[in-house]
């Protein structure tokens, strides 16, 4: 189960990471398919811009300042039966001084050129224009002749490189322009986030780019604009997305939140199903260790009252009024015994179905301490032990039941007794002092103590420490639970300090009443 746990985790964020690397990678690619509509379709605007202007001026007129012409034929021919060839290539070169201020590029004037061309390749030719040739064999000349005409594309193409090369940037795009073709093209792919954008020279930022672009070359995209050959300027339209990361993950947001839920689910599910094998584990340990505390409990009453009976069978004894007496006092005393732990387990029970009616009323501690002491006084005695009295505190009022809080006491200092080791005298110091407006009782005893971990769960039902097969110390592990129960229902708090081998001291604080 844990191998597949961890299993599905690591498949769904494989899965999450794929995605959001597939939608970076489309997200660049639309970006920059953007970029480069935007790139062609200002530099096709202008190019339109400049041959209208061009022809504007040429239906007006041109002036030429200068000329040259220049026409090549090449003949080539053979035999007598052979007809000649005819090669030409005529190139004319014309010359114009034009206003620079239609073009609007800061300068007065500018001459620009228009070469034209015309290449043919004839078997019919005018005789006037060749040398004839009678040896028989192929042989070239070069004449000079005729006029010349040339399509117009060259001289606009041309015209335009030299024109827009001296044309500053911020004249030829406009930060308008730029914004509303990328907005255009982005929408078509469905990226509605917000830009910015710049035009760049050679890596040094120009006029052109819209307010708080910042260059980060991990994140700016960019192409080339206004490419020319002629050009030293190299200028590149760039663009970044100040919320690139959270548009990227917005796309796959619903996807991974439903893994999230969906994993969480399967993982608190899964907790709870090991929660619950450990709680019943630690449950059945339990049930059998009370088992088997009860039935020490039960024991050995059950064996002296079979045993007092089997005496009192005897005609001997039965005779005698004092052991009869005496063994019935014993049977007596082994049944409250085991009516005290059967109410003991139902008191509990009582008490977590909140079955059990605690009425209060105002008490003196001391007087309950007192009469608690009563309770175990000849135990402590019978092992030559003493309890210590120190009950210095001046206001002593609580307001309490005073039968449980009497078995409150009574159960401390019963546990005192039995953890103190055997053949050691039980040593246990009784004192109260008023701290603020409460009062606290300290019971502190020289016993074998407990470890860590048998402190936070000492108040739990029916724990009791480890002690393996060893069942020297009576009890079933519901005294303190009952103890701390009936202080909660007083209002008030218990805890315990202790150390291994060295005692215990149990420290319950009540609230006062005036």
């Amino acid at each position: 189960m844990s191998l597949s746990l961890v299993g599905i985790i690591f498949v769904q964020a494989y899965y999450i990471n794929n995605s959001i690397v597939n939608e970076e990678k489309q997200f660049t690619f639309n970006v920059k398919k953007a970029l480069s509509y935007t790139s062609r379709a200002i530099e096709n605007r202008e190019y339109k811009e400049h041959i209208n202007k061009l022809q504007q001026l040429e239906s007006e007129g041109f002036v030429v300042d200068t000329t040259g012409y220049q026409e090549l034929f090449l003949k080539l021919e053979g035999d007598n039966n052979s007809e000649p060839i005819i090669y030409r290539n005529s190139i004319l070169e014309e010359n114009y001084k034009l206003s620079s201020s239609i073009f609007d590029i800061g300068l007065d004037s500018i001459t620009i050129k228009r070469v034209l061309s015309n290449r043919s390749t004839n078997k019919v030719v005018q005789s006037s224009l060749l040398e004839p040739r009678t040896d028989g064999s192929f042989r070239g000349s070069l004449l000079r002749a005729g006029e010349l005409t040339r399509a117009k594309e060259v001289f606009y193409d041309e015209s335009y490189r030299d024109l827009a090369f001296r044309t500053p940037i911020y004249k030829r795009v406009s930060e308008e322009e730029i914004e509303n073709l990328l907005t255009k093209k982005l929408k078509e792919d469905n990226i509605n986030l917000g830009f910015q954008f710049a035009i760049y020279s050679n890596d040094l930022a120009t006029k052109v780019q819209s307010d708080n672009f910042e260059l980060d070359k991990a994140t700016t995209f960019g192409v080339t604009i206004f490419e020319n050959e002629n050009d030293f300027n190299h200028y590149k339209l760039l663009v970044n997305f100040p919320s690139r990361n959270l548009f990227l993950q917005s796309s796959i947001i619903k996807m991974t939140l439903l893994s999230i839920i969906f994993t969480s689910i399967i993982i608190i599910a899964y907790t709870s199903a090991l929660m619950q094998l450990f709680k019943q584990r630690k449950i059945s340990e339990i049930k059998t260790d009370f088992i088997n505390n009860m039935t020490h409990e039960f024991k050995t009453p059950i064996a002296t009252i079979n045993l007092a009976l089997d005496a009192i069978r005897n005609p001997k004894v039965i005779e005698d009024t004092d052991k009869v007496m005496r063994y019935l006092n014993m049977i007596k005393d082994e049944n409250k015994r085991m009516h005290a732990q059967v109410e003991n387990v139902l008191r509990i029970s009582r008490l977590e179905r909140n079955e059990l009616n605690i009425s209060k009323e105002r008490v003196d501690l001391h007087e309950l301490i007192e009469d608690a002491i009563t309770h175990v006084e000849l135990l402590v005695e019978d092992r030559q032990g003493f309890i210590q009295l120190h009950l210095d505190a001046e206001q002593n009022s609580v307001l309490a039941n005073e039968s449980h809080f009497t078995n409150v006491i009574v159960n401390i200092l019963d546990n005192a007794v039995k953890y103190t080791p055997e053949g050691q005298p039980p040593k246990i110091d009784v004192s109260t002092e008023n701290v603020g407006t409460n009062i606290l009782l300290r019971i502190k005893d020289q016993g074998s103590g407990m470890s860590k971990a048998a402190q936070k769960r000492v108040f739990e039902k029916f724990y009791r420490e480890h002690t393996g097969d060893r069942h020297d110390v009576k009890g079933h592990g519901l005294g303190l639970a009952y103890v701390k129960r009936i202080v909660d229902d007083h209002q008030g708090h218990i805890s315990v300090e202790s150390e291994k081998d060295k005692g215990s001291t149990f420290i319950i604080r009540l609230p006062l009443i005036s």
